[in-house]
């Protein structure tokens, strides 16, 4: 067989028990591989929530239908629903939506290229009425505030001022709860707003009986204000300030929900603006290549491009002209340039920081890496943790039980004779304070936080329930080639004889190896141009099947392969030579004996390299509690050679494993009671991934162990899979104390405003905080940095 082909008999690649690349005869047989018939899925925009209570209906709603299954996210205001395509129409899922009180859209048809600047307008527009209605209110129920908490300013009518300023803040400003709240009511529904809308209304109303109808008109008349928690009887008070200020309070929360959920989906616009806006493309035409500028979202596979020194690269494709070095650190975070020539694949929304390139186009649009990253964070955002699940089943029975709770409050005080006013101020300070808005932004703030910044390191995390998962795993499984070795094949070694040098060697050995595109072959000559520089040109070349090559190299006639070659022509290793191919083959390594002029001169290993990053990921995973494994389909002096450099124990190592047989080594450990994270790379990878309690796929590998993971490390970076797990766990952490922090203040100021020790206008303050609180609890994930 001619070495020339590709093939190289005479050398013994250890990495032939376990191919890499090898396409499943039919996807569909593999395990994890699955795929529901006529199943379809759709995210339709939401429109009208306000809080998790609607995100809870709307859900509950949609799940009723047959053959329907929907998660519903308060904080990004997107439904995704899986439905059976044949018997139900987006449209039928539009319509109930609709029929819950809500608006739902049809998702946007699928861009090429993703319009930031527009978005950024729409969601200013978004936020416009809010903002004005926040001004409104801001600027009016100050001096009603004022005026009720400074008895100095409460002059001969200042009554009548305070409800002249404090009517358009309950009737304006307050617009969106009422409208919300009357919805609801009109589909037998109470939300946060029918809280905040009872409330406020509530206390409006009877400030105008008082002023109408009671003593609290009358010309001088003053009532003190304390900033405590105390029982009052409320006698002769109105409560203008409680109604303008809660309303005032709660607008200000919402509005910085709204900016706060925006800055914590940053990172994944971000991520969607990194890539080219226009691209130089070379047409072809009579008088040889024409360049002409074009969008990017023009740009089609199969298109050649040009990429100048400093511009970033427009779409994922291979260079066929030119070389040069490409920052990819914006997309995978790894800072080292990366060099990159005729042949090799490139990323879109890289940076070309070295020579002139020519790459043709493979993947555009949808189709990118980039898009697809973007995808995979956003499909996490819209996903919920078990515990969210749990936050939204008490959310919605927690309003009714609320009003039930506020009316049993208002009864027990007038039971008691403790006069109408007093009553009426604990039952609205309950209405105020119970507000579920913070259970409602406990996870998705965090998820979408969380998420983001992975994104912005290279980590992508699927969905919610991969959090948990990390919470958990004990053992960590690696996949070895491609994943803690570079998966493929480097020289390591150079043994020479006395007498040769190590420069004259490779330069010899490496010109004759250059000839050939075995990867053996290849990875010779790329250490030896690596250590030497330009290598001369074959005078002779020849392949000897089964043994290696031969040929004339500047005048001497040089031979490179097995031992057998060697004594075909009489020539025998030196002692320390056959030493040193004893040891290589014992470690598992390929050795090539290279000889010129009758005498052996030297003895180079080849092998699978180590990535350098690897042994210090592997302390990273030890100290996050898990136990490492090594997984390989090589012999077992390969993966013993591999563990040992890595840090990993020989108990430790399963060696010899059939690609299909993965899965059945993941399935052991489970048996064995442990909680078991892989990583890997390749299409035989997939199952095991899935199988897996948390898989873990290296972005730099195939798109069905991408599809099977949990997690995708964009760059090929063991240290990577650390990281992931520490931001996942920080991530979990941060909804768990977001949840601890929303329940506990509603169980522990419930009590307070029953028991009249709350007043209104203070109930509605914390309860906007808390919402503000949470939010700025998950922000600080953004703060989240790997270790060096």
């Amino acid at each position: 067989m001619d070495l020339v082909s590709g093939t190289h008999p005479g050398y013994l690649d250890p990495r032939q028990s376990r191919p890499r690349h090898e396409e499943p005869a039919d996807m569909s047989t593999t395990p994890g591989i699955t795929e529901v018939a006529a199943t379809a899925e759709v995210e339709l925009a939401i429109g009208g929530m306000t809080c998790a209570s609607c995100a809870a209906r709307i859900e509950k709603k949609l799940n009723r239908m047959d053959g329907v299954e929907a998660t519903v996210n308060y904080a990004t205001e997107k439904a995704k629903v899986s439905y059976r395509g044949e018997d139900i129409a987006v449209q039928d899922l539009i319509a109930t939506v609709e029929a819950t009180g809500y608006t739902a859209q049809e998702p946007a048809p699928a861009r090429a290229e993703p319009d930031p600047d527009g978005e950024e307008r729409q969601a200013d527009d978004e936020l416009r009425p809010l903002r004005e209605r926040l001004i409104t209110a801001v600027l009016l129920s100050l001096p009603v505030v004022a005026m009720a908490m400074i008895p100095a300013l409460q002059f001969e009518y200042w009554q009548w001022l305070s409800l002249t300023l404090a009517a358009p803040v309950v009737t304006y400003a307050a617009w969106p709860f009422h409208k919300a709240a009357y919805t609801n009511a009109r589909h037998g529904a109470a939300t946060m707003d029918t809280l905040i809308s009872v409330g406020t209304s509530a206390a409006f109303i009877w400030s105008l009986w008082a002023l109408f109808f009671g003593t609290a008109g009358t010309p001088g008349m003053t009532h003190p204000f304390e900033l405590t928690i105390s029982r009052t009887d409320g006698a002769g008070n109105i409560y203008l300030e409680a109604a303008a200020g809660v309303t005032a309070f709660i607008l200000a929360g919402r509005y910085f929900e709204a900016r706060s959920k925006r800055k914590a989906g940053a990172a994944l616009k971000a991520l969607l603006q990194l890539g080219a806006k226009d691209v130089t493309v070379i047409r072809d035409g009579a008088g040889g290549g024409r360049e002409e500028t074009i969008p990017v979202s023009d740009l089609k596979t199969g298109d050649r491009f040009l990429v100048r020194p400093g511009e970033k690269i427009a779409t994922d494709g291979k260079v066929v002209e030119g070389s040069s070095a490409v920052d990819a650190s914006m997309l995978t975070g790894e800072s080292v340039p990366v060099e990159v020539a005729k042949g090799d694949a490139v990323t879109g929304a890289t940076l070309n920081v070295g020579g002139r390139l020519v790459v043709e186009a493979t993947r555009v649009g949808a189709d990118t890496q980039l898009a697809r990253m973007a995808k995979l964070v956003e499909d996490a955002q819209n996903g919920k943790a078990a515990a969210q699940r749990l936050a939204d089943r008490i959310s919605a029975v927690f309003v009714p039980i609320v009003i039930a709770l506020a009316v049993a409050t208002l009864g027990f005080w007038l039971g008691s004779g403790s006069g109408l006013t007093a009553a009426f101020t604990a039952a609205v300070a309950v209405l105020i304070i119970a507000c579920p808005c913070a259970l409602g932004l406990a996870t998705p703030t965090a998820l979408m936080v969380g998420t983001g910044r992975g994104a912005q390191l290279g980590i992508l995390i699927k969905g919610p329930e991969v959090l948990e998962t990390t919470r958990k795993v004990d053992t960590i499984v690696l996949d070895k080639t491609g994943t803690v070795t570079t998966g493929k094949m480097t020289l390591l070694a150079t043994h020479v004889a006395d007498g040769a040098s190590e420069a004259e060697v490779l330069r010899l050995a490496g010109a004759l190896e250059h000839s050939s595109e075995h990867p053996i072959a290849q990875a010779v000559a790329a250490g030896a141009t690596g250590r030497v520089g330009t290598l001369p040109t074959p005078e002779d070349f020849a392949n000897v099947a089964g043994l290696g090559v031969q040929g004339i190299v500047e005048g001497h006639a040089v031979l490179v392969g097995r031992t057998q070659l060697l004594a075909e022509w009489a020539i025998e290793l030196p002692v320390e030579l056959e030493r040193a191919k004893a040891e290589a083959e014992a470690a598992g390594r390929t050795a090539i004996a290279v000889a010129w002029d009758g005498e052996a001169r030297a003895v180079l290993e080849v092998a699978d390299a180590v990535k350098d990053t690897s042994p210090e990921a592997i302390r990273r995973l030890r100290a996050l509690g898990l136990t490492p494994i090594l997984l390989t389909g090589d012999n077992k002096a390969v993966a013993a050679s591999v563990a040992a450099e890595v840090g990993i124990a020989p108990d430790d190592v399963i060696a010899e494993v059939m690609p299909q047989d993965k899965v059945d080594v993941v399935k052991r450990l489970q048996a064995e009671g442990r909680s078991v994270a892989m990583v890997g790379d390749g299409v035989n990878d997939a199952a095991a991934l899935a199988q897996a309690d948390l898989g873990l796929a290296m972005g730099t590998g195939t798109d069905a162990a991408i599809e099977a993971g949990d997690l995708t490390l964009v760059r090929g970076d063991l240290r990577a899979a650390a990281d992931a797990i520490r931001l996942s766990r920080k991530t979990l952490g941060t909804i768990k104390s977001n949840l601890f922090w929303a329940f506990a203040y509603n169980v522990g100021a419930l009590p307070l405003a029953a028991a009249g020790l709350l007043n209104p206008m203070i109930a509605g303050a914390a309860m906007a905080f808390s919402s503000v609180f949470v939010v700025g609890n998950s922000l600080r994930l953004r703060g989240f940095k790997p270790l060096s």
